[in-house]
């Protein structure tokens, strides 16, 4: 496997590095907005079919990449592989999202969970990874990525989403010792599968904190972020050669930014709800951001995107350490040809800030 890399500046941008122009990529940029995509999706039959073949997998991720000039690719996979590796039957029902047939719900289900293995468990994740590696052939990095502790949690005690995660919010009030038990076990599977990945290939990673911003301040910390340091910690940091760069992303957590930039993340993910100015000026001496464009932006005129990244570009101001990427993944109603605009608009108009 080659770590020579024909387009860097993703990794250089993470570490804070200078580079030519602001490096982009899209959150689910491999997804249902592309034909292409819902075309493989189909053939596949279902959601999983298609993360558990490694061809198809990567075909879908390199997908993005023949349409727009991004500068890394993603793993096409989901947060829940984990869980289901633990043993309680990911489904996924159309229109209502992922689906457990055993939820956590006691302390016996707890006990119960094993400590998962990548190699033995997730074997299909780190065979699409490799292969994605090799078509990459070293056009541009790839990003593995997990779920964080909680988020990854939320899913495993309520049995799929929600909207108030009443019943895993009653464990962690009632049991909070068991639910440190839960979060545990799954960061210490997530730190076994993020190294799995790295050893696999992959040339960054980041943890998806979707619903920690569902937490109060003192519990995000206590249930959250403690768990992403855990796992920060606990990481493969070089590899091939190169430094393996970390992005945290908390959707919701732009009140906590200080508190999350000392979690040793190299880079933090930023949503939209926040100025990526203000952003850079508490936070952005310390580490790389990500972001931060509305991903309904993309639902507007190609004149009205190219003004919202050049307003982005002139909010975070001259220098390195900034990915521009959306708030939080692509809609899937999104015209593609609008997120080529998007991506072509970051390139253009930001080399006069490098």
């Amino acid at each position: 496997m080659t770590s020579i890399l024909k387009n860097d500046r993703f990794l250089k941008a993470l570490l804070r590095q200078n580079v030519d122009v602001t490096p982009v990529w899209m959150m689910r940029q491999a997804g249902r907005y592309l034909p292409e995509y819902r075309a493989i999706r189909s053939k596949a039959g279902n959601f999983m079919n298609l993360c558990q073949n490694p061809e198809l997998a990567c075909e879908v991720t390199l997908q993005p990449l023949r349409r727009y000039d991004l500068d890394a690719a993603i793993l096409f996979s989901d947060i829940l592989t984990i869980p289901d590796a633990m043993g309680l039957g990911l489904y996924f029902e159309t229109g209502e999202g992922p689906k457990f047939h055993k939820p956590v719900r006691t302390e016996a289900d707890i006990e119960a969970l094993p400590v998962t293995n990548a190699e033995q468990d997730l074997p299909y994740v780190l065979d699409a990874v490799k292969l994605i590696r090799k078509e990459l052939n070293g056009e541009v990095p790839l990003i593995g990525f997990s779920g964080s502790p909680w988020t990854v949690a939320t899913y495993m005690v309520e049995g799929g989403s929600s909207k108030d995660f009443s019943t895993i919010k009653s464990l962690m009030m009632n049991s909070p010792e068991l639910m440190h038990q839960l979060l545990e076990k799954v960061s210490l599977s997530v730190i076994d599968y993020l190294n799995s990945q790295i050893r696999a290939g992959a040339q960054a990673v980041q943890i998806f904190d979707t619903w920690g911003g569902s937490l109060s301040p003192h519990c995000y910390k206590e249930f959250s972020l403690a768990y992403m340091e855990k796992i920060i910690t606990g990481l493969i940091r070089e590899n091939e050669g190169r430094q393996v760069p970390v992005i945290v992303f908390t959707k919701n957590g732009g009140l906590w930014l200080e508190t999350i930039a000392a979690c040793g993340a190299d880079c933090v993910g930023l949503d939209w709800t926040i100025n990526i100015a203000d952003a850079r000026a508490r936070i952005g001496d310390k580490v790389a951001l990500q972001g931060n464009m509305d991903p309904s932006v993309l639902y507007a005129s190609p004149e009205k995107i190219r003004a919202e990244v050049a307003m982005i570009l002139e909010q975070f101001g001259p220098g390195a350490g900034h990915v521009f990427n959306l708030g939080h993944g692509i809609h899937q109603h999104v015209d593609p040809e609008h997120a080529k605009v998007f991506i072509d608009a970051v390139h253009e108009l930001s080399s006069k800030y490098h």
